[in-house]
C-alpha cells in the first residue's frame, strides 16, 4: 500500500484538496492524478458551496515529473506509453474539475508549471500568493504542450499572446498572471489563506442553486466537448514528440540544471 498522493478534507461545506508530494514540488505522476481525480469525485458528491485546490509545501505543482519520464524511457512500459498515461490521466482530471457542480478555488501557493497550469485553467476563482508564477518549460525539454497551454489558454489570452509566451518560455509572474485575467486575485504569501476564506464565506451567503447552474451553463456540453477534443490534440501531440532521442537528451540536460 503507498501512501496517497493528494489530501481530502471536507468541512463546514468546503471540499479541500492538497496535492501532496512537497518533495517533488506536486510534480505530477499517474498516481497522484488517480489519487486527485478520486478526490475531485468525492468531493463533487459532498455537500459543499466551494472546492479549494492548492499544493503542499512551496509549490503548487511543477508539472509533470521529468524524472518519472526518464525512468519510463528505460522501463518495460517504455515513454510512449507512459506518456500516453499520464497526459490522459491530467485531461481526465481537467474535465472533472470542469465538471465539478460548484465554483472551484485554485490556491496558488507557489509556482505553476507545465501540465499543471490546467488545474487552474478549469478552477472559477484563482487566488495568487506573490511568490507563486507560471512557465511552460515544454521548448526547453522538447515536449509538445498540455495541460491546456493550447487547448483553453488562448481562449484566456489571445492565441498570439498564448504562443509567444511558451515560444520564448516566458515566466509569467503573479501581477502579470493578474493583469492577464488568469489570477483573480494576487496577495501576500502570508494572507493567502485570509483570501481564500474570504471568497469562501462570500459564496456561503449566496443561493447555492444559483451557483450550481451559474457553473453548469457556463461551462456547459458545448465548452466542455471543445476543450475535450483539444485537450485530446495534446495528448497526441505529446505522444508523438515525447520519444524522440533529443528529448532525452534534453531532459538530462534539464534535470542537471535544475
Amino acid at each position: 500500500m503507498r501512501a496517497p498522493l493528494v489530501s481530502l478534507d471536507i468541512a463546514d461545506q468546503v471540499a479541500t484538496i492538497t496535492l501532496d508530494r512537497p518533495a517533488r514540488h506536486n510534480a505530477l505522476v499517474p498516481e497522484l492524478l488517480e489519487d486527485l481525480l478520486a478526490a475531485i469525485k468525492t468531493g463533487s458528491q459532498a455537500d459543499v458551496v466551494a472546492l479549494v485546490l492548492t499544493g503542499a509545501g512551496r509549490s503548487f505543482s511543477t508539472g509533470g515529473d521529468i524524472g518519472a519520464f526518464q525512468a519510463a524511457r528505460e522501463s518495460a512500459e517504455g515513454i510512449e506509453a507512459y506518456a500516453e498515461r499520464i497526459v490522459g490521466l491530467l485531461n481526465d482530471t481537467i474535465l472533472a474539475l470542469v465538471d465539478f457542480p460548484v465554483p472551484v478555488i485554485a490556491r496558488l501557493n507557489g509556482p505553476v508549471t507545465g501540465g499543471s497550469l490546467g488545474l487552474l485553467l478549469a478552477a472559477d476563482i484563482v487566488l495568487m500568493s506573490e511568490a507563486a508564477f507560471l512557465q511552460s518549460y515544454y521548448v526547453e525539454v522538447g515536449f509538445a504542450p498540455d495541460g491546456g497551454w493550447t487547448a483553453m489558454l488562448p481562449d484566456r489570452i489571445g492565441a498570439a499572446r498564448a504562443v509567444e509566451i511558451q515560444a520564448v518560455n516566458r515566466r509569467i509572474d503573479a501581477h502579470e498572471a493578474r493583469e492577464l485575467g488568469l489570477a483573480t486575485r494576487v496577495v501576500a504569501s502570508d494572507a493567502l489563506d485570509a483570501a481564500v476564506s474570504e471568497v469562501i464565506e462570500t459564496l456561503r451567503a449566496k443561493d447555492k442553486k444559483s451557483l450550481e447552474a451559474t457553473r453548469r451553463l457556463v461551462w456547459d456540453e458545448t465548452r466542455r466537448a471543445m476543450i475535450a477534443d483539444r485537450l485530446d490534440a495534446e495528448r497526441a501531440a505529446f505522444c508523438e514528440l515525447v520519444g524522440r532521442a533529443e528529448v532525452s537528451s534534453r531532459m538530462k540536460s534539464f534535470v542537471a540544471r535544475r
